[in-house]
C-alpha cells in the first residue's frame, strides 16, 4: 500500500526582516514530504532553521516563497488556518508556556473548551488525553507541582485532546533532565506507534532520533541530508562539520568497526550494542 503525504513543502523560504540585521534567510529551498504515520526526527545544531521550519506545519509562519501543504491544504490561504491547525498540534520546548490552569485535568480541558466541544465529550478527550501519556492519576495535582518531564506529558495530553492528526515536538526535552527526557520520549513513541499519530519531533539531542523512521537534517536553513537513523549516521564527517555529533553508542560502532568487528550499522542504542557484544 502506498504511503499518504499529510505534509508536503516545495521549494520553501522564509526569511526575517529587522532593522538591525537587514533580511535574513532562515530558510531556503525545502523540499519535503512527510506521511501520515510517520515519525520524522529533524536535527540541527543552533539557528538551522529547526524551530522555524515546525512553525510552518501549522502555518504559525508562512512562506516567503515556495509552499506548503497540510493534508492538501495550502498555508499560504488563511481559509484553511483553521482546518491546518486542528490537524497539526504543536508542543513547544518550556511546558510551563502551555500549562495555563490550577490543575492537571482543567489545563488539558482548556483547548476543547475553547472549540466549544460539548462537556460530556471533553470529559471523555481529557481522560483519555491523560491515560494516553501516563498523566490520568495526576489530573486533581496543580502542575506547578510536576516534574519537568510531568508537566511536558501534560502539555502534550493537552494537545492531544484536540485529536490532532500530526504532532509537531518542537525541541520538548531541551529542558529537562535525563529522566524527563526519557518520559517524554517513551510518550511520544507509544503515541506514534500504539495511536498512528504522525510524529515530526525537532531536536538538537542526536541521541533522540535513533527511534525516528527518517531523520532530516538542516544546515544554514536547507536540508543537507535525509535517509534512516542508520543512513545518517554514518555521515559523521558531514555531521561534525556542521556542528553535530553523532550518538556515543554510533560513534562506538564505528570505532568497533574500524577495530574489525562485525557490528552492524543497525545498532544504534545501548541496548541494541550489548546485545551485539553479548554475542
Amino acid at each position: 500500500m502506498s504511503a499518504i503525504e499529510i505534509i508536503r513543502a516545495t521549494e520553501l523560504g522564509y526569511k526575517y526582516s529587522s532593522a538591525d540585521t537587514g533580511e535574513i534567510w532562515a530558510l531556503r529551498n525545502i523540499n519535503l514530504t512527510i506521511n501520515k504515520g510517520e515519525f520524522v526526527a529533524v536535527l540541527g545544531p543552533n539557528g538551522s532553521g529547526k524551530s522555524t521550519l515546525a512553525k510552518h506545519f501549522n502555518a504559525l509562519l508562512l512562506p516567503t516563497c515556495g509552499r506548503l501543504w497540510v493534508d492538501g491544504l495550502l498555508t499560504g490561504e488563511a481559509v484553511n488556518h483553521w482546518q491546518i491547525r486542528q490537524t497539526v498540534g504543536m508542543v513547544f520546548q518550556n511546558p510551563d508556556n502551555q500549562i495555563v490552569a490550577t490543575t492537571v485535568e482543567e489545563d488539558v480541558a482548556f483547548g476543547p473548551e475553547n472549540l466549544g466541544i460539548p462537556s460530556g465529550e471533553i470529559r471523555r478527550r481529557v481522560d483519555e488525553a491523560l491515560k494516553l501519556v501516563g498523566m490520568y492519576d495526576y489530573r486533581q495535582h496543580a502542575p506547578h507541582l510536576l516534574s519537568g518531564g510531568q508537566k511536558q506529558r501534560v502539555a502534550i495530553a493537552g494537545v492531544l485532546a484536540m485529536q490532532p492528526r500530526c504532532l509537531v515536538l518542537d525541541e520538548p526535552t531541551a529542558m529537562l533532565d535525563p529522566r524527563g527526557r526519557r518520559e517524554v520520549m517513551d510518550t511520544v513513541r507509544r503515541l506514534n506507534r500504539e495511536e498512528g499519530i504522525t510524529v515530526i519531533f525537532i531536536t538538537h539531542f542526536m541521541e533522540e532520533a535513533v527511534y525516528a523512521d527518517r531523520v532530516i537534517v538542516l544546515g544554514d536553513g536547507e536540508i543537507i541530508f535525509q535517509g534512516t537513523p542508520e543512513e545518517t549516521f554514518r555521515q559523521s564527517s558531514l555531521l561534525r562539520n556542521h556542528g553535530l555529533d553523532v550518538p556515543p553508542v554510533a560513534e562506538l560502532a564505528e570505532e568497533l568497526r574500524a577495530a574489525g568487528l562485525a557490528v552492524p550499522d543497525s545498532v544504534l542504542t545501548v541496548e541494541e550494542m550489548v546485545e551485539q557484544l553479548c554475542r
